[in-house]
């Protein structure tokens, strides 16, 4: 039996239909897509849409009288994934699970990396306003990109050798090597400005 190209939990549902009265937009579409494409992660796009503005690549999803038009660029990298809509009582938002990961992560060391980069780096660079990106991993070098507060920092080589690159190596002995690809002269915000 084929997966079904979205599912779109009851929660969710609910969420657009209670938008979709208040907001009074009858004949009114929610479109999905993939925004953007990192080598570890993607971007979502929700957004409601008239019907008459189906593109002829558009799939066609209808659940509980809820129309969804999945951008067909899309469509392969969406496939299997929930909508839901979360409520912590401090934040609520929809909120996409998706089984698919992006090519780089298939990799079991690039997977690794990148959780070193999620769990340890980011949070200790976002308190200056950075992040990490993993870019690629090849023949034991991890390439990453510096990004936000990051971007320009006076100390972005000292983060990387001895912060990034210490983290990364005792984690994934399979890493000997890590190379910022950053290019700091384009940074606008650094966080030490020199």
């Amino acid at each position: 039996m084929d997966q079904p190209l979205i599912h779109v939990t009851e929660v969710a549902i609910a969420q657009i239909k209670r938008i979709l009265e208040q907001e009074e937009l009858a004949d009114q579409a929610v479109r999905m897509a993939i925004s953007d494409r990192s080598p570890t992660g993607f971007q979502y796009q929700l957004e409601f849409c008239d019907q008459s503005e189906r593109k002829d690549d558009d799939v066609l999803v209808e659940q509980d009288e809820v129309v969804f038009f999945v951008n067909g660029d899309s469509a392969h990298d969406l496939r299997g994934t929930k909508l839901d809509y979360v409520d912590t009582g401090f934040s609520a938002g929809f909120k996409f699970e998706n089984p698919n990961r992006p090519k780089l992560l298939e990799d079991p060391v690039a997977e690794r990396v990148h959780r070193v980069l999620q769990d340890r780096i980011n949070p200790g660079v976002a308190s200056h306003g950075g992040h990490v990106q993993l870019l690629d991993v090849k023949d034991g070098t991890a390439y990453v990109r510096l990004g936000g507060g990051c971007q320009g920092c006076g100390q972005a080589d000292v983060t990387v050798k001895e912060g990034i690159t210490a983290a990364i190596c005792e984690e994934v002995p399979e890493i000997h090597t890590v190379l910022d690809v950053t290019d700091h002269a384009a940074g606008t915000n650094p966080y030490f400005q020199g």
